[in-house]
């Protein structure tokens, strides 16, 4: 008997995570979570409703539904919302797209998403609400933070670790037993071949730091 299952996100990406949800087929989704366009509530997204926003998640527990995936591209979002549901007791489900590869010995905490042809290879670590986006790959003994995300095409040589939050954008290469920073940004194709420091935005072949990142674009 599949669980039921509440999504919060109503964007593209969330079509990607719940087409992820319904390919497994361990899950029933009743609806999805937006609490940005508060006029698509009640709306027909994805093959379900729009069910509202932050308000539901007490009314979605009475109803016995418990499961919950955050499908929300914004990274810090998607973690703040997600200890929000787990205060309220939600129990956080991890996606794992079944045409992708994963390894032995490899950690994928709650939450995380890994999409279609992603490769993470032996020993590597993948934190909470992180997503692994599709035909990333990620080597051996990589280390994905909580809340990172590793954008469509990216190669992570072996050894790299991704700090919390961070974007690495589709495309871009990162060199072996290399660090990107906490709340960083690597540019679409760029070529990291040195550690990048805390919210910062690096892109270029080489990658070069090109400004810091002001909270609000955090």
């Amino acid at each position: 008997m599949r669980t039921k299952i509440v999504l919060w996100g109503a964007s593209s990406h969330a079509k990607v995570v719940a087409d992820i949800v319904r390919l497994n087929d361990t899950h029933e989704i009743v609806g999805f979570l937006d609490d940005v366009n508060v006029s698509r509530h009640r709306a027909n997204f994805c093959g379900a409703t729009i069910l509202g926003g932050l308000e539901q998640l007490d009314q979605l527990k009475e109803q016995g539904v418990a499961h919950l995936i955050m499908a929300l591209g914004n990274n810090r979002a998607r973690l703040r919302l997600a200890m929000q549901a787990r205060s309220k007791g939600f129990t956080l489900v991890t996606a794992i797209h079944p045409r992708s590869v994963i390894g032995p010995c490899v950690k994928i905490g709650a939450g995380t998403v890994v999409m279609a042809g992603a490769v993470v290879n032996a020993d590597s670590a993948i934190g909470e609400n992180a997503v692994i986006n599709t035909l990333a790959v990620v080597e051996h003994e990589c280390v994905i933070h909580d809340g990172a995300h590793i954008s469509a095409g990216v190669r992570l040589g072996g050894g790299v670790t991704v700090h919390e939050a961070a974007t690495i954008e589709i495309g871009a290469i990162v060199g072996t037993r290399l660090t990107i920073g906490t709340d960083s940004v690597i540019g679409a194709g760029a070529v990291v071949l040195k550690d990048i420091p805390d919210r910062v935005l690096a892109h270029g072949v080489p990658a070069r730091v090109v400004r810091a990142l002001p909270d609000e674009q955090i």
